[in-house]
């Protein structure tokens, strides 16, 4: 065993070696640091994850700080990805970090999503989901997609070719939505940020199914939750003609919830 684990002594016994070795080898792109993405990168870092790609446009500012663990109040106005960086160095300095102070877009982002084995979408606005979303789906890279709205958590994994994607889900969503217009407390966003890194831990060690072709929502003040089955979700256009190509291997595949 590598001399530099006994950090993560305590996860071996859940992983074992072998599990341990494959979050070493993997790389897991997160699309946003905020609340969110910034816990789910956090703990992945701690897990022992050997690379983050991580993207985030714009600056610290003070409404950030009530969620956005990975940010500084003394660096409020300066840019939020290099302060992620070294927080996240702090933690775990071996950790290999791609760092982008940027949107994601179809035209710069394809290469982040290639390079990743797993997606962590954590993104506040609806073109930024959709444009991660085709991008995963073109090159067969599973997404996490974890959302958060006032006191409530919903979390899927998305498959390429097996499960209905985020645009089969809201069709149009964006429709009058007001990217940082929803409220936002802390805990709850850290909830589903730790929700996402652990499925990323699943899917890369393999210890346990992950919430694909079901959408869990989660009700933090009564600590409530349903399971829903995506199995009769309609199809977008993208994955129907998937699914006519492939005969009838999609739906079986979408059984999974």
């Amino acid at each position: 065993m590598a001399e530099d684990w006994g950090r993560y002594a305590r996860q071996l016994k859940l992983l074992g070696a072998e599990g341990q070795e494959k979050l070493k080898n993997a790389t897991v792109m997160v699309a946003g640091i905020g609340g969110l993405g910034g816990t789910a990168a956090l703990y992945l870092a701690a897990a022992g994850v050997g690379k983050l790609i991580l993207a985030h446009e714009g600056i610290i500012a003070p409404p950030d700080l009530n969620r956005q663990i990975l940010m500084d109040a003394e660096r409020i106005g300066e840019e939020r990805i290099p302060c992620a960086v070294e927080s996240l160095k702090k933690i775990a300095p071996e950790l290999k970090v791609e760092a982008y102070p940027e949107r994601i877009t179809l035209e710069r982002s394809g290469a982040w999503v290639e390079a990743a084995d797993i997606v962590i979408d954590a993104r506040y606005d609806f073109p930024e989901r959709y444009a991660l979303n085709r991008l995963c789906r073109e090159v067969g890279k599973p997404m996490i997609e974890a959302a958060m709205y006032g006191f409530e958590v919903s979390l899927t994994v998305t498959l390429p070719g097996e499960t209905p994607c985020l645009e089969c889900l809201y069709p149009d969503r964006d429709a009058g939505w007001e990217p940082l217009g929803f409220p936002v407390l802390g805990a709850t966003s850290g909830l589903a940020g730790c929700m996402a890194a652990l499925e990323a831990v699943k899917w890369i060690t393999g210890i346990g199914p992950v919430t694909a072709g079901r959408m869990v929502r989660l009700d933090t003040l009564s600590l409530s939750s349903i399971s829903v089955s995506l199995r009769d979700i309609p199809l977008c256009p993208a994955c129907e003609e998937r699914r006519r190509n492939h005969g009838g291997l999609y739906q079986a595949a979408v059984g999974l919830g």
